[in-house]
């Protein structure tokens, strides 16, 4: 049996073989990039440095890092469970690995294109708040298992509202295949029609990632490292890991998905090199911005980060599920139909940016500290 890759027919196990390959190699050079990237993002912000020892302009420095943990001892709690803490980093590790499968690069230019393959990407990211759980449990540390009893509690929340905002964009191009959403953007992208539901998957994939201010899970003021604070050289670097080929993948979706991905604008017109570049601008946007909100936002507090995802996020993405349905059911023109979605889309924005402010800006009454005597004490006791 052959299937065929780059043009040419392939026996199975050599087409396997060479697109997990692909993948690793992509993988690897992209968050090494990422993660030097962000550090000289972080530092413009901060009007510092950022690296700048190892290799020319510090560009090193994170085959340096990677180099040490590879070489650093790998450490196990006495009392940890083994199996659970062995195999709790792959349980993070290979969902984010195989989410690469169907996100396209360009035309033509995907590891695997399948019908339902934004169905395939949610299913699998999902697997890896296993993994979390494991590592938590499995440490035998009160605070890994505090980081992953928060880890559920946050991905459950804002998990929901992310897949509601993916399919209200699935419902408007009638397709889960996201070459074909990709497509169908030719004209324009899809944040003009659904702007409400790309600042809730914005949101929401910001949560999803543990990434500041939603980085509950790992606060170190608060749980020191969370679910994986027990784990030491290659094992913590695969959670490392993880979380920027996350952070990679989901800003490749948020591309193809809202921002017209290769296809907008001019991108069929104009062929492969210019998909290439209108791939990497939108991505990189995106990781950008980011970066940008973890260092000028603050830590949520665990009550608001819940509140913001139930109270707020959660049935704004259900008014626009069916905003959306009711618009194309009747099968309306096309101009009326996407006037409708934009405007109901703007309407939602300004709702959200209304309750945000009026939460944050109103007065609360604060506590009144009245001194005690001992008198006093002996009659309120």
């Amino acid at each position: 049996m052959t299937w065929p890759l780059f043009g040419m027919d392939m026996p199975v196990v050599l087409d396997l073989f060479i697109r997990m390959n692909i993948i690793v190699i992509l993988m690897t050079v992209m968050v090494m990039g990422l993660i030097y990237i962000e550090r000289k993002v972080l530092a413009r912000f901060q009007m510092r440095l950022g690296p700048t020892r190892t290799g020319p302009m510090g560009l090193l420095q994170s085959v340096a890092d990677a180099l040490k943990l590879v070489a650093k001892e790998d450490v196990r709690p006495t009392n940890a469970d083994p199996w659970v803490f062995e195999l709790a980093p792959y349980f993070v590790f290979v969902p984010i690995f195989i989410g690469f499968v169907v996100v396209p690069f360009a035309s033509g230019l995907e590891v695997r294109v399948l019908d339902l393959g934004l169905f395939y990407l949610l299913a699998a990211s999902s697997v890896n708040l296993v993994g979390w759980v494991m590592a938590g449990w499995g440490s035998d540390n009160r605070y890994a298992i505090i980081g992953g009893l928060r880890s559920v509690a946050q991905s459950i929340s804002y998990e929901l509202p992310l897949v509601l905002s993916l399919l209200a964009v699935a419902m408007v191009a009638d397709s889960l295949n996201l070459t074909e959403i990709v497509a169908g953007q030719a004209g324009a992208p899809n944040i003009l029609w659904q702007p409400m539901a790309f600042l809730i998957f914005f949101i929401a994939m910001i949560a999803e990632l543990n990434r500041p201010p939603f980085d509950i899970p790992v606060g170190e003021s608060e749980v020191v490292g969370g679910p994986f604070v027990e784990y030491s050289g290659i094992r913590w670097s695969m959670f490392f890991l993880a979380e920027y080929a996350a952070l990679f993948i989901m800003a490749l979706v948020g591309s193809a998905v809202f921002l017209g991905g290769w296809a907008w604008p001019f991108g069929e017109q104009l062929g492969l090199p210019w998909q290439i570049v209108l791939t990497t601008v939108k991505t990189s946007m995106m990781i950008f911005v980011v970066f940008w909100v973890r260092v000028t936002v603050p830590r949520m507090r665990i009550d608001q980060l819940m509140a913001f995802a139930w109270k707020l996020l959660l049935p704004l993405s259900f008014a626009q599920i069916l905003v959306n349905g009711a618009v194309l059911v009747y099968e309306l023109p096309s101009g009326l139909t996407h006037a409708l979605l934009a405007g109901s889309g703007v309407a939602g924005v300004f709702i959200m940016m209304w309750v945000i402010n009026r939460s944050v800006s109103r007065p609360r009454p604060r506590p009144v500290l009245i001194p005690r005597t001992d008198q006093t004490w002996e009659a309120t006791r």
